[in-house]
């Protein structure tokens, strides 16, 4: 898959907004489409309508809501890469039918934005972001992939079921309660994390893009990728041959452990970074930044970090 360019130019593009702005009428919101979306929940006249910018917030919106929920996700094709999304008349015709708006924020998916402003939606929209508390560090900037941070699902469980309680007062209490249930099951994940960081706090590993950087963090795992190497790969920008060369010295010199790769964005200088770890001996994780196909969050994200404990070996 060739490099993609930059989130921030090409998630949405000058016709794309013509598009958005003259939009009158689409297929149904809860229709697969080709640019991806999908309905992920039986619709209902009562169903409280969700529309979440990923499959990954839509997935757990439809772990709380059960099926008194009708959730469609922007993007659920496991081949997009979300950074260059572009939005559709049909998204924006889903936007405005919604009661319920999940978007990422941070600058992921700036075109949710766009497109409520547009259709001047009265949806109550969740910013993971926000409701992560997570700010950039001095002199840094955000990592706004929050979905990979336990902690931060765990409140935006909260936060989901009490925007579906408000949309729905009857169910607000099942909601409150799948919430619950929910986060009972996030705790096993957070076991995971903290057994890799008792047997492995501190050992280095490397990255192509910052998208699994909070859950090495609470694995106690040390990113030793050139920041100009992993930023550079995120924007769709080349990287320096001196860049390049100080990565691959990373998996020559055998100064890492594991090689944690992004599939949705893959590109020449990424290729070179996996197969010079494959070269050392090293091992590659793969880790994607939407739901593979049949799978959901729970599974994913325990299959991400029992993939990651099996890396770093006993």
């Amino acid at each position: 898959m060739p490099t993609f360019p930059s989130r921030r130019l090409a998630l949405i593009t000058g016709a794309a907004l013509v598009l958005l702005t003259g939009c009158g009428s689409s297929s149904n919101s809860g229709s697969g489409g080709s640019d991806g979306s999908t309905s992920q929940s039986p619709a209902s006249s009562s169903a409280v309508t969700v529309v979440a910018s990923t499959n990954v917030y839509g997935d757990i919106a439809k772990q709380i809501g059960a099926g008194k929920v009708d959730v469609t996700s922007i993007i659920s094709d496991p081949a997009q890469d979300p950074h260059s999304y572009e939005a559709s008349t049909q998204n924006q015709l889903a936007l405005s039918k919604a009661k319920v708006v999940i978007e990422n924020g941070g600058g992921y998916d700036d075109f949710v934005d766009r497109m409520l402003k547009s259709s001047r939606s009265s949806a109550e929209v969740i910013n993971a972001v926000k409701v992560s508390g997570r700010t950039a560090p001095k002199g840094g900037e955000l990592n706004e992939h929050v979905w990979y941070d336990v902690p931060t699902v765990a409140k935006l469980a909260d936060r989901i079921a009490a925007a579906l309680g408000k949309a729905d007062p009857d169910d607000a209490a099942a909601f409150t309660g799948n919430a619950e249930s929910f986060k009972a099951k996030l705790e096993p994940l957070e076991t995971k994390e903290a057994q890799i960081k008792k047997d492995h706090e501190g050992e280095a590993v490397a990255i192509t893009e910052p998208v699994p950087l909070y859950m090495l963090d609470a694995c106690g795992l040390v990113n030793k990728t050139p920041e100009a190497f992993s930023e550079a790969i995120e924007e769709g920008d080349d990287v320096s041959p001196k860049t390049l060369q100080a990565t691959l010295g990373l998996f020559t010199g055998k100064q890492v452990k594991a090689l944690v790769y992004n599939e949705q964005t893959s590109g020449p200088q990424t290729e070179k970074a996996e197969a010079a770890a494959k070269a050392a001996g090293i091992p590659v994780v793969p880790v994607t930044e939407t739901l593979p196909k049949g799978e959901d969050y729970l599974g994913w994200m325990t299959a991400n970090v029992d993939a990651l404990a099996s890396a770093l070996g006993k």
